[in-house]
Formats: structure tokens, C-alpha cells, sequence
């Protein structure tokens, strides 16, 4: 597939990982993570990171690449996936971007040119952020970029002070400097879609799993190596809550309950997000996300946009 990237996009728990793995086996692909939170080190039971296990033997790029402390840029992770890409198809190997960070995912297919930046503005809304809150700060944001509030959770202050600087430096609002719905590359956009209950109903397993597997270890490890000073990282969903628990602020039971409440929303805003790229066709998929069923329409899906000799039986 000379050129093309072909994009498992959808919500938390959509089951895009399992789909990505199924279909670089069947292309010939590698798959190239679009999850912000998976791209630091460590944070692997809280982001659902796959086990080697399961991904069975496909190259995965941009798994653990970032130190906990560090904060979180989409301009650099667009320059790190991009040569990813570009690697992978001179290489002959088709290149599979998966995840729900949908910004990133633009970062990637779309020409996006991020806004710089000016520590004096910057260091003026973060010292706003600590003494406001992020909630005032996102009714802020709604009255000046309404699309863009609702793109980024209340309790991200991180994204949320971005848009304000965005805003405060360009004049536009925040998702004015995002282009038209126009891949700078061929792509192909596949959407796992899942009905709401089912899709709740696998956030609260996933979250039971986390605490099960092992995620307070996890947590308490990273917490060492510093994952409270890290501006994004320790705002991460699951890890935000669970430190919330470590300091003595709330038991392990609430800790569990907000994270699954919070996960709920931000798959919400996923799926709007993502429902308003016209490029994404979407695929219900409530059974075995790893199914042959459903990789077999996203192979469907593959064949319509690109000539059928280059998908490998």
C-alpha cells in the first residue's frame, strides 16, 4: 500500500488496539500508537498498553517513549510518528495508527501546524490554573471556543490553559488554527464504534482489571520516579485518581468509582470528536473486538479506498 495509513480511531474501550493487531497480520503492517498517555514509560496497566502477548509478534512504535515528568507535545509526538511512518513504508510494511488521542491522530493525516508559544502568557494562565481550578478555567474557555471546550475535559488544565495561550496569541479561537477535514497523506480512517451501554460496561471492567492487575503497584512505582511533577502525566485518567488515594484524600473505592465516572465522559468527547471527521467510516463492533467478523469489514472498508492486490488475504 504504497503510501497509505490506514487509522483505528473510536473511544476508551472500543476494542481499536485488538482491531490494529488483526490488521497489520493481515496487511503486512505495523501499528503506531495514537494515545497520548501510552507514549510515557510505564504507564502501561493504566493506558491499556498492549501485552507482547497481545500483539503477537506486530512491531508496535511509540509505546513508552516519554519520561513521566515530562510534559506532553503534540508537535514533537507529530515529528516522532511521522518518521514512524515514514519508516515503516519505506520498508515496504503498511503503517497502522491506532488510538483515541484525536488531535494526535490529525497531528499525523492532516496538515496541522501548531501555534508556538510565549512563557509569559504561558506562566500567567498556569499561575490562573492554580489559583482558579481547571473548571473555571474551561467555563473560560466555553465562552471563547465553545467547540473546543467541548473537546477537552473540565479537569484537563494542561489542554485547557493551551487553547486559552492559543487563543490569547492568534486572536482565533482554538479550533480555528485546526485545517479543514484534508489528509496531507492517503489515508484510510476506520471508527470502532460500540453502543453506550456495552461501551459503559467495558469501561467499568477495564478499570476492575486495572485495580486487579496490579495498577497501585504501578502507580506508587511511577509516583517514585516522579509522576506527580509531570504536568501531564499526572493528570492521566486512573493515575490522577489513584494519587488522589495515595495522598490520603480518598479510599480506593472512590478513587475507582471517579475513574471509571471520568473515563465515561472522556469517551464521550471521544466519540464527538471523531464524529465530526466526515473522512471516518464507522463499524459497530458490540461482540469479540478481535473478531473476524469485524476485521473482515474493515478489510471491506480497506478494499473500496485502495487497490484490492495490496490487502494480503
Amino acid at each position: 500500500m504504497p503510501g497509505h495509513v490506514i487509522a483505528v480511531v473510536g473511544p476508551t474501550a472500543a476494542g481499536k488496539s485488538a482491531l490494529a493487531v488483526s490488521l497489520a497480520l493481515a496487511l503486512g503492517g505495523e501499528v503506531v500508537s495514537a494515545d497520548s498517555m501510552q507514549l510515557y514509560r510505564g504507564m502501561d496497566i493504566g493506558t491499556a498498553k498492549l501485552t507482547p502477548g497481545e500483539q503477537r509478534g506486530v512491531p508496535h512504535h511509540l509505546l513508552g517513549v516519554w519520561d513521566v515528568r515530562r510534559t506532553a507535545s503534540v508537535a514533537e509526538y507529530q515529528r516522532l510518528a511521522r518518521r514512524a511512518l515514514d519508516d515503516i513504508i519505506a520498508r515496504g510494511r503498511v503503517p497502522i495508527l491506532a488510538g483515541g488521542s484525536g488531535l494526535y491522530v490529525r497531528a499525523v493525516i492532516d496538515d496541522l501546524e501548531f501555534p508556538g508559544t510565549d512563557a509569559r502568557v504561558r506562566e500567567r494562565l498556569e499561575a490562573e490554573l492554580e489559583r482558579c481550578g481547571a473548571a473555571a478555567m474551561h467555563a473560560r474557555l466555553a465562552e471563547s471556543d465553545p467547540a473546543a471546550a467541548a473537546a477537552i475535559l473540565p479537569t484537563n488544565g494542561r489542554r485547557i490553559v493551551r487553547a486559552l495561550e492559543v487563543i490569547e496569541l492568534s486572536g482565533r479561537p482554538f479550533t480555528a488554527t485546526l485545517p479543514s477535514y484534508e489528509s496531507s497523506r492517503p489515508a484510510v480512517q476506520i471508527g470502532v464504534r460500540v453502543p453506550r451501554d456495552e461501551l459503559d460496561r467495558r469501561i467499568e471492567a477495564r478499570v476492575g482489571r486495572m485495580w486487579q492487575e496490579g495498577f497501585e503497584e504501578e502507580v506508587r512505582r511511577l509516583e517514585r520516579k516522579g509522576l506527580r511533577e509531570g504536568k501531564t502525566a499526572s493528570r492521566a485518567l486512573g493515575y490522577a485518581q489513584m494519587l488522589r488515594y495515595l495522598a490520603g484524600e480518598w479510599t480506593a473505592e472512590q478513587a475507582a468509582r471517579e475513574t471509571v465516572r471520568a473515563t465515561r465522559r472522556f469517551a464521550r468527547r471521544q466519540e464527538s470528536w471523531f464524529r465530526r471527521d466526515p473522512r471516518v467510516t464507522w463499524l459497530d463492533a458490540d461482540g469479540d473486538p478481535g473478531s473476524g467478523d469485524l476485521l473482515g469489514r474493515a478489510l471491506d472498508v480497506i478494499r473500496a479506498r485502495v487497490p484490492v492486490n495490496v490487502v494480503r488475504p
